[in-house]
């Protein structure tokens, strides 16, 4: 479990297909005290620590994996830069919103433009992610927890403060990326019990 709050930015250093895809991942943290099989939120998908060094992470992806989230969409290539967060420890700030690393599809940007020092960007959502999404409720893109400003169809928008471009992968975005979308995890069960009846 996670909170979309992001805590380092790792870099793809190498890839390599298997049976899965195994992909290298250096990053800032202090790996003495990440355990073999700690699951870290990389561009918001929950991956398991496979091998480890001083700086670096080794994953696993699978076909499913790669299928549902924008690793298939774009390829990791050596340099890409991911957003990562470990795992939520009991006793730890809850500062976004509960994410799972379960990403349910890939949202599209369609549009951006500055708004302040902001920067407002428009998606589309799958149309069977999209009735999972409200104004005002919380989204998980590209493991970034963020709020949603309006939605009109399969299309919303959010906004990105200068902090969150400064220290996520965010200030980098431009149209036509394809980011991981982890819809919240509460609208997905209010709307099953709604279609229960």
């Amino acid at each position: 479990m996670f909170t979309g709050i992001i805590t380092d930015i790792g870099t793809v250093s190498n890839v390599e297909m298997r049976g899965d895809m195994r992909a290298r991942i250096s990053c800032h943290y202090d790996m003495v005290g990440v355990d073999m099989g700690a699951s870290i939120a990389c561009d918001g998908v929950c991956l398991t620590v496979v091998d480890k060094g001083p700086d670096w992470f080794d994953v696993d992806i699978s076909a499913e994996t790669i299928s549902k989230t924008n690793i298939g969409a774009n390829g990791w290539a050596g340099g890409k830069r991911l957003n990562l967060e470990r795992a939520l420890r009991v006793g730890d700030e809850l500062g976004g919103h509960i994410v799972s690393g379960h990403v349910d599809g890939v949202a599209i940007v369609e549009e951006m433009h500055d708004e302040g020092d902001s920067t407002r960007i428009t998606f589309r959502a799958p149309d069977t992610l999209a009735k999972f999404i409200a104004p005002k409720g919380s989204v998980a893109l590209n493991g970034t927890s963020l709020t949603v400003n309006e939605v009109e169809g399969s299309t919303f928008g959010i906004n990105v403060i200068p902090h969150t471009q400064q220290v996520t992968t965010w200030g980098t975005i431009k149209t036509g990326d394809a980011v991981n979308l982890e819809i919240d995890t509460l609208a997905r069960y209010v709307a099953r019990l709604a279609e229960a009846g």
